[in-house]
């Protein structure tokens, strides 16, 4: 399985080390950093990404469930886990499966049996389960960088946000029925959580601009007056450089660029199989 780190562990010293020249660890400038992209995992998105993903922004995919956001990151996660580099990934909806790593790699067709285990040492895995532990993983997630580190996930960012509201609302029915109600103080609690989640948004933006490590970021999104919102709102949309909406309409799959520092908006229409994402040709 994956490494999965629940305190401060050092993850090597050395450079990390890649191939494809798009992806090695180059001493970074304000010049390299907006040129340096990060491979998607798959040739397609690569083409229509030109090049991949930036190297120092937050690139959020937001969704509705099954709509292939998990399937995204780890196509990213398990191209930079092949080459040596170290992956942090950030799982709050347990969407993490070695089983699907397997599949990316060929292992299942008799290919990369060998490359299994060391590309799931190259991932190390946080799994918080309520938003306190996701506040905690943050607080360490400086602690865990280094040379080696050349990608960070976080699959789920408001999922256990929401929850915290979600919690916060059930509590305060309960109180109601006893007569016990404080608009102050539910008030503070809201203020607090925004701004928490404000301050990881914040904290993995400066990694990324400041260390040039790209961040993954996946959202959850609701339906309001006919129209698809995203979860947390104008925090994500703030921090986020790059915005890809993923879309599944019954089985027809299709990725919106909806914000990019370089370009248009257009759309993707793709397919998920064993080895990854690849374009599909609509008839």
């Amino acid at each position: 399985m994956a490494t999965t780190y629940t305190d401060s562990k050092d993850i090597g010293q050395e450079e990390s080390k890649g191939s494809d020249e798009q992806n090695k660890t180059t001493s970074l400038n304000s010049r390299s950093l907006g040129q340096r992209k990060l491979s998607a995992g798959s040739y397609d998105l690569n083409r229509w990404l030109h090049g991949g993903y930036d190297s120092d922004i937050i690139t959020t995919f937001y969704g509705g469930p099954g709509s292939g956001k998990t399937n995204f990151c780890l196509c990213a996660a398990v191209s930079q886990a092949k080459k040596g580099n170290k992956v942090i990934f950030i799982d709050t909806e347990g969407g993490f499966s070695s089983e699907r790593v397997k599949q990316l790699i060929g292992a299942n067709n008799g290919n990369g049996n060998g490359d299994l285990d060391k590309v799931l040492e190259n991932i190390l895995l946080l799994k918080p389960t309520n938003f306190k532990e996701q506040k905690e993983a943050f607080d360490k997630l400086l602690k865990y960088l280094n040379n080696e580190v050349s990608l960070i996930i976080v699959d789920g960012m408001t999922m256990l946000y929401r929850l915290e509201f979600a919690d916060a609302r059930e509590k305060r029915i309960e109180e109601a029925e006893n007569g016990n109600v404080d608009k102050k103080n539910d008030i503070h609690h809201i203020q607090k959580v925004n701004a928490e989640l404000t301050r990881q948004m914040r904290l993995i933006a400066e990694i990324a601009r400041k260390r040039g490590i790209p961040v993954l970021v996946t959202n959850q999104v609701y339906n309001w007056d006919n129209e698809t919102k995203m979860v947390g709102g104008d925090i994500l949309k703030y921090w986020s450089k790059c915005l890809i909406e993923l879309e599944n309409d019954r089985g027809r799959r299709t990725a919106y660029l909806r914000k990019h520092r370089s370009l248009a908006e257009k759309s993707f229409g793709f397919q998920i199989y064993d080895l990854g994402i690849r374009k599909k040709g609509w008839i």
